[in-house]
């Protein structure tokens, strides 16, 4: 499948919703007031011991109950929505609080279907479809969470506080989700990576606060990050002036900084994304450079790591999944990701912060180099030295 491009955004009238998040219809009044999380626990340990201490809400499902409350707004009718009515094995229905449940604890957890069934009384097929249906809404309901922002100069005052970098717009990286595909499948080479596992990769565009800005997903492992970065909609916005197009700033000897991103050394030097230098013999100038990109793309690595780290589904290695649907899952445990930091989420603030997110995954090189960009890198980077004056 082709990569994830961004989906066609449907609106609706919005109902009220209670604290729990719960649809406040007439046919579930009876029911508001009641604690949803606390009658949901107990049909978890009571499972399997009485006398289990019933489990912490953020710890089951890694967010907030704000958080979850304002999930269930956006995707309740979607959820609730015909001709399904899903149902537990003692055949109690299901409310939107309990679907959203499931499919969060799937996506959080990473655990198997049959686990998440065993652990919750569902068939393993119900789990399976309220985390489809669940996708399917997210994706209707919450790509505003993803979107180019329309003014960058807060982002770009973060950047340059953060590394010195002026008129900095993001960070782009890469990462891989590794997948067990069957041998007799014939076109599982096309997965195989350099590594030597079967993987899909993920591109992403990233501001000061971890936050994603653009993703491209679907392109499968063996394919290097100069050649996914050239196949998206985003190289094509920028090379055609469409994007990272505000204001340019002028660094000294009359040269001009338009907006720009940073990458590693896996992608292409060009005029709106600068690179590191290559090579050990840099000068004073040229590491202190580097120096400066290596403080700036922290905040993309930490927040791809975060992202494995608290959406397991798309963390180790996923045991042959629907690589027609494994994009789309990918963009919600993305947008997932900004609504934690859209929501400022206390559980997700408390979690340690790692910037390891593709172990085992060498560094790639790319020799690619535009000639301008090479001369205003140059510039930039002894202006920042202060070797030129402005």
């Amino acid at each position: 499948m082709g990569p994830i491009r961004g989906l066609k955004r449907r609106k609706k009238a919005e109902k009220g919703i209670d604290r729990n998040g719960a649809h406040t219809s007439p046919g579930n009044q009876a029911h508001q007031g009641l604690d949803w999380w606390e009658d949901f626990s107990k049909r978890i340990t009571g499972l399997s011991s009485q006398s289990q201490d019933p489990p912490k809400f953020e710890s089951f499902l890694k967010i907030s109950r704000r958080t979850f409350s304002y999930i269930c707004s956006l995707v309740k009718e979607e959820m609730m929505a015909k001709p399904a009515n899903f149902i537990d094995l003692n055949g109690k229905l299901l409310s939107p609080n309990d679907r959203v449940a499931v499919a969060l604890r799937r996506l959080s957890s990473g655990e198997s279907l049959s686990s998440v069934g065993n652990l919750l009384g569902l068939n393993q097929t119900t789990v399976a479809q309220i985390t489809w249906r669940f996708v399917e809404a997210m994706e209707q309901r919450g790509l505003h969470h993803l979107r180019w922002p329309s003014a960058m100069e807060e982002i770009k005052l973060k950047f340059e506080k953060i590394g010195g970098l002026p008129n900095c717009c993001g960070v782009i990286d890469t990462t891989h989700i590794m997948m067990c595909l069957s041998t007799t499948d014939r076109v599982s080479d096309v997965w195989h990576d350099k590594e030597k596992n079967h993987s899909m990769i993920v591109q992403a565009i990233v501001d000061p606060d971890m936050r994603f800005l653009d993703i491209v997903t679907g392109w499968p492992g063996s394919l290097c990050d100069s050649v996914v970065l050239k196949s998206s909609s985003f190289f094509r916005l920028c090379e055609e002036g469409k994007r990272l197009n505000g204001k340019k700033i002028e660094v000294p000897e009359e040269t001009e900084l338009r907006e720009y991103v940073i990458g590693d050394v896996g992608f292409p030097l060009l005029e709106w994304l600068l690179t590191p230098y290559q090579g050990c013999r840099l000068s004073d100038s040229q590491v202190e450079f580097n120096k400066r990109i290596s403080a700036t793309q922290l905040a993309a690595q930490r927040a791809l790591a975060r992202l494995k780290e608290t959406w397991r589904i798309i963390n180790g290695v996923m045991w042959r999944p629907d690589k027609n649907r494994l994009p789309r899952i990918i963009l919600v445990c993305c947008l997932l990701h900004n609504i934690v930091i859209d929501l400022d989420d206390k559980v997700q603030r408390e979690m340690p912060v790692s910037d390891h997110h593709d172990s085992g995954y060498r560094q790639q090189v790319c020799q690619s180099s535009d000639k301008t960009a090479s001369i205003i890198r140059d510039k930039l980077s002894l202006y920042l030295s202060g070797s030129l004056l402005s």
